[in-house]
């Protein structure tokens, strides 16, 4: 499959926009499943199943995404067409129902992934288990597999993080551009919404005066991302939470893919140094591709980050980046 590079998916900007709005809506049948977690609270899962695989994909969505965004969709389709099952988590309070506490989940917040893996190994049912993140989830991928892979369950074999922002200090920067104005003011909207509803379930946990004047993720997260996660501010928010400082730790096959125009990362997010330095770890660099865009020509509607996401997990030694 050839990445889509001719005008005007060359740039970064129509890769970004253009799945969402124009792409179709792959279908799922979903089996939601709910896993309580350890400290009282839940994550939902939402299952797509066949008959008899002893292979799982399991998908992660980015920030304030969910298990029926097209990108997630798409990738659910790409398993199950191989015969994998699949499987998406939702990040805490992304399900359509609020999570239990004032806290909810951020870009460093591996323990959720952790507690679902135990619980899929605990079923017995699969010998080998992949795991796919966009943008905010692939950085907790790659956290959770470098920061300490002694606890990471044996079936977990290979990994596909795409559009990962592994360097959250730098993707803050590049989305405080002019020209990411948009994007920007879109996530704050979501993040604004929720944290306004987080203050009316639960009263006086928090000071939302002047809310709708926050204008960039710094100001976001010193005033809500920090504090509710036992962060110091969000410089050390983002620093303790990036993934880039645990890439030389893993020890399972991984693939990021990061766009060279995705207008949502700046240089540090393309870890060249960490990928040489750990043979585990394939950086593919492709010219276009926007955030979670990777529109493809061909091959019945599938994208390119799909196809090259199951050519990886299901073909060792596939890394090349197709031309």
């Amino acid at each position: 499959m050839r990445l889509a590079r001719a005008f005007p998916f060359s740039s970064g900007h129509v890769q970004t926009l253009f799945p969402p709005l124009f792409r179709p809506m792959a279908d799922a049948c979903y089996e939601r499943e709910r896993l309580e977690t350890s400290d009282g609270d839940f994550v939902d899962l939402d299952w797509s199943r066949g008959e008899g695989s002893r292979s799982l994909v399991f998908i992660m969505h980015g920030l304030e995404g969910h298990s029926r965004r097209k990108y997630v969709l798409g990738m659910v389709k790409a398993a199950r067409e191989r015969g994998l099952d699949a499987v998406a988590m939702n990040f805490r309070g992304c399900s359509g129902e609020p999570n239990r506490k004032v806290s909810m989940y951020h870009s460093g917040w591996t323990r959720d992934l952790h507690e679902a893996l135990l619980m899929i190994e605990a079923l017995g049912r699969y010998n080998c288990v992949h795991l796919v993140g966009f943008s905010l989830g692939g950085n907790v991928i790659l956290k959770y597999l470098g920061e300490d892979p002694s606890i990471i369950p044996e079936f977990v074999r290979s990994a596909v993080a795409i559009s990962v922002p592994c360097d959250l200090e730098d993707s803050a920067r590049a989305l405080a551009r002019p020209q990411c104005a948009f994007y920007t003011r879109y996530l704050l909207d979501q993040l604004r919404k929720k944290i306004i509803e987080k203050g009316r379930l639960f009263p006086g946990a928090l000071d939302l005066k002047g809310v709708e004047t926050l204008r960039t993720f710094r100001q976001f997260d010193d005033r809500f991302t920090a504090p509710l996660h036992g962060f110091r501010d969000a410089l050390d928010y983002w620093r303790r939470s990036s993934s880039r400082q645990y890439l030389t730790g893993i020890d399972r096959r991984t693939c990021i893919i990061n766009a060279t125009n995705d207008p949502f990362l700046g240089p540090r997010c393309y870890p060249a140094e960490e990928a040489r330095a750990n043979d585990r770890l394939t950086l593919l660099t492709p010219p276009t591709g926007g955030h979670v865009g990777f529109v493809g020509s061909g091959w019945g509607g599938m994208y390119w980050s799909e196809w090259m996401a199951m050519r990886f997990l299901l073909e060792p030694g596939a890394s090349q980046v197709q031309k």
